[in-house]
């Protein structure tokens, strides 16, 4: 009876392995935050989230690694779309740098609106009414609700 070798190196132990990585430099970033004088005897500090994402990225990791299936075996597209990804990450590109010109609001329902192009979305009431309420919301949850300043973009300051 002959076995056939089983290659260790899927696409899920490969991303579970970047994922570790990712949450271990992430971990010890998260012990270079500084604290408040009297602040190491508090049960919440400015570590406490970041530490716990920490360690439940690494669970999720290591439980990725331990369980995942050949590619063959996983139902994993073995194509990969490589314009579609240089796509969005020019978009990225793009509203990184709208996001200083045009504001929050402006750049992130274009940002939503071309990625949904993106992925093959062309009705124009899709388009406009799963971004805009969306971003609209989440404006109003950040400067009403949460009082956080959003800067309204520099060609908005300049008038």
């Amino acid at each position: 009876m002959s076995v056939q070798p089983t290659n260790l190196l899927c696409r899920d132990r490969v991303g579970a392995m970047i994922f570790l990585l990712v949450c271990l430099l992430y971990g010890y970033q998260t012990t270079q935050i500084p604290l408040f004088p009297g602040d190491e005897y508090e049960p919440f500090t400015a570590r406490t989230l970041p530490s716990l994402l920490t360690g439940l990225g690494i669970v999720l990791s290591l439980m990725l690694l331990a369980s995942a299936k050949p590619d063959q075996h996983s139902g994993a597209t073995m194509d990969f779309n490589w314009k579609l990804l240089i796509g969005f990450l020019a978009l990225m590109a793009i509203y990184g740098v709208g996001l200083t010109y045009v504001g929050f609001v402006i750049a992130t329902s274009l940002f939503l609106m071309a990625g949904f192009y993106l992925l093959g979305e062309r009705r124009k009431s899709v388009l406009f009414g799963a971004s805009l309420p969306f971003v609209i919301g989440f404006y109003l949850l950040l400067t009403q609700g949460l009082e956080i300043y959003l800067e309204p973009g520099i060609l908005f300051t300049l008038w």
